[in-house]
């Protein structure tokens, strides 16, 4: 191989690095980059300089909500693991030609059965499916079960869950009216993130889940979910409180009440966050009782 085409490819790669891409070749390659630039260089591969997909727009219009992801994208980088892309950038793993025609929650639990697809089985007590209104207008999506769902195989019972149900019913809700379910539907050992292939496994039922409810508004409660509806590795910062749409569903992210119980003071946030979805909801804030 002549200097040249080395110099080439080494020039590619520091490119790679400066778009934020490397990790895809470390999780492509094993031992990372200096492998792949190996192969490259034994196969004489002719090195194209990639161009980066350009952001989509977003339009933040609470009557009229829409994500613009018409422009250029770059197929096959977008989704590989550690790629930081815009939200929408690549190809979703939830295509809405794959909704089930028919499908209901009974029939989604069915299939799941007693699930032991992915390792989180292993530890699990109670498997959580999700909880509410089969019809409701409104889904709440949470990371996985805790330690208090694992035990009673209901989400959000544990002191987060008394949280959400503070939260829900000052929108003048109750619990039965929303549907509460989570990402995946076992408890992650000592409460961890839920991995990638767990959740690859996993949310498919979620999808299920809702496409058979067929809500108006869906609220992600933290990272994990936001990121695995909008399939993105971004901070739950750069888009929480915007108005985006999941496959001609509004979907909005706030933080998970975990994360309220260790910083009360992003509530008033959220409270904005839920504001939001009231008003596209038509609902009105529970009023205090009056002192006696």
């Amino acid at each position: 191989m002549d200097e040249i085409t080395r110099a080439k490819i080494e020039e590619w790669f520091r490119y790679a690095d400066d778009l934020g891409l490397s990790p895809f070749f470390h999780d492509r390659a094993g031992a990372g980059a200096p492998l792949v630039a190996e192969i490259l260089i034994a196969e004489a591969v002719e090195i194209p300089v990639p161009t980066p997909p350009p952001m989509p727009k977003i339009k933040l219009d609470a009557q009229k909500l829409s994500l613009d992801t018409t422009s250029q994208r770059a197929p096959s980088l977008a989704g590989a693991p550690g790629i930081s892309l815009p939200i929408g950038s690549g190809p979703s793993l939830f295509d809405a030609a794959d909704k089930i025609e028919g499908d209901t929650l009974e029939r989604i639990r069915e299939d799941l059965g007693e699930c032991t697809r992915c390792r989180l089985h292993e530890r699990r007590h109670k498997i959580v499916f999700g909880t509410g209104n089969p019809a409701a207008k409104l889904v709440f999506v949470g990371e996985g079960p805790g330690a208090d769902e694992d035990a009673q195989g209901l989400p959000f019972v544990g002191r987060a869950g008394k949280l959400l149900n503070q939260m829900i019913e000052a929108m003048g809700l109750k619990r039965e009216d929303v549907y509460i379910c989570n990402v995946v539907k076992c408890r992650p050992p000592e409460n961890r993130a839920p991995e990638k292939d767990e959740v690859a496994t996993c949310s498919p039922y979620l999808m299920r889940q809702i496409d058979a409810i067929r809500p108006q508004v869906i609220v992600c409660l933290g990272s994990v979910a936001a990121q695995t509806m909008l399939s993105t590795n971004q901070g739950i910062s750069r888009f929480r409180g915007q108005w985006l749409e999941f496959r001609g569903t509004r979907l909005l992210a706030t933080y998970h009440p975990a994360y309220l119980l260790r910083n009360p003071a992003a509530k008033p946030e959220v409270w904005k966050d839920l504001q939001k979805v009231m008003a596209v909801l038509g609902l009105e804030p529970k009023k205090p009782a009056s002192p006696r």
